[in-house]
């Protein structure tokens, strides 16, 4: 695992300001470019794999992000697979261009084709694919439309974790759930974790509408629905949640901090993502590891695979997941 010197080292900053922003730290008064570069670096010291670069440049691809550059910076799952497309990208020497969300953008004969990273409606599918038929969308499930995706098995991810509860006797289960919307805001994004969640809890006959609290992926809402959690339920607060991302489990761990309740001895958590903080927070977070890098690697040898034998049938990849256990779950109760 790469230290935080090593990061400070690359991102130019001290290790007191990549420790403060891998703790999303408020009271840091340092710009969203900074940021982005200890994000970006935290995320990229991750990566093992190098080829060397050709000695010409094979053709331009657009990588399409469903965020702003903002909200990237909140939720680093996306800018790890956004930064595993690039890196494969620069492996087979491709030149990219980027489109965030709210960015003009028309397509052009110079660009061969679109990687779309995230949740897009229907309409924004249909403009995306009016640009290209080289086109493969991550994180996204697309094969219905005949159109290539990778994502991941959310069943065996969600159920590693509540199987993990449940057999070590944790009967008091809570949910920290997140709530989307596409882009557009044409309609919201029903969350996979969610459903799963409330299925397994109900067919085990545990299940407790009460206990379970939405919000927004980040870390401010992770931090205001612990805190809400702690204030309504008191005494019957759940020994262990299950929370749908690790910006938001950050933010309960602080809310649980700051009301002097201790993890995991009294509530244990587990995230989801397994991004690069998880690791430099304390206590460390357990977590579901996504192997985002990999996704988005894997996006763009299907998007190359498409392009160079112009095949018409669709694909899908599905990647599994891991368990991560770490200091904010209770081990051997």
């Amino acid at each position: 695992m790469a230290t935080i010197k090593d990061i400070a080292e690359q991102a130019g900053v001290s290790s007191a300001t990549v420790s403060r922003v891998l703790n999303y730290d408020e009271t840091l008064s340092v710009g969203d470019e900074t940021k982005k570069r200890v994000f970006e670096v935290a995320e990229a010291l991750e990566y093992t794999k190098y080829q060397k670069k050709k000695a010409n440049k094979q053709g331009k691809l657009a990588i399409v992000q469903w965020y702003t550059e903002k909200e990237e910076l909140d939720d680093l799952y996306y800018l790890s697979i956004r930064l595993g497309v690039e890196k494969r990208a620069e492996e087979m020497n491709y030149e990219i261009v980027r489109i965030f969300q709210n960015t003009d953008f028309e397509m052009n004969s110079s660009i061969e084709g679109i990687i779309a990273i995230g949740k897009f409606s229907d309409s924004q599918v249909n403009k995306l694919t009016s640009w290209t038929e080289n086109i493969c969308f991550v994180d996204f499930d697309q094969l219905h439309h005949k159109l290539d995706s990778v994502v991941i098995d959310f069943e065996q991810a969600v159920n590693s974790v509540m199987d993990y509860f449940c057999t070590n006797d944790y009967k008091n289960i809570g949910l920290i759930a997140g709530q989307e919307n596409f882009g557009d805001r044409s309609k919201p994004i029903i969350d996979k974790r969610t459903t799963i969640f409330e299925n397994y809890m109900k067919q085990a006959g545990i299940y407790k509408e009460n206990h379970v609290f939405t919000g927004s992926f980040n870390v401010a809402s992770g931090q205001e629905l612990m805190k809400k959690a702690i204030e309504t339920l008191k005494d019957d607060l759940p020994d262990a949640f299950f929370i749908s991302n690790d910006s938001m489990a950050i933010g309960c761990l602080r809310a649980l901090q700051e009301a002097g309740i201790s993890v995991p001895e009294r509530v244990s958590l587990i995230g989801f993502n397994d991004i690069s903080v998880a690791k430099y927070i304390y206590p460390t977070l357990s977590t579901v590891k996504v192997y985002t890098e990999l996704m988005g690697e894997t996006g763009f040898d299907l998007w190359l695979d498409k392009l160079t034998t112009e095949r018409t049938v669709a694909k899908k990849v599905t990647l599994s997941t891991d368990l991560i256990l770490r200091e904010s779950t209770k081990l051997n109760r």
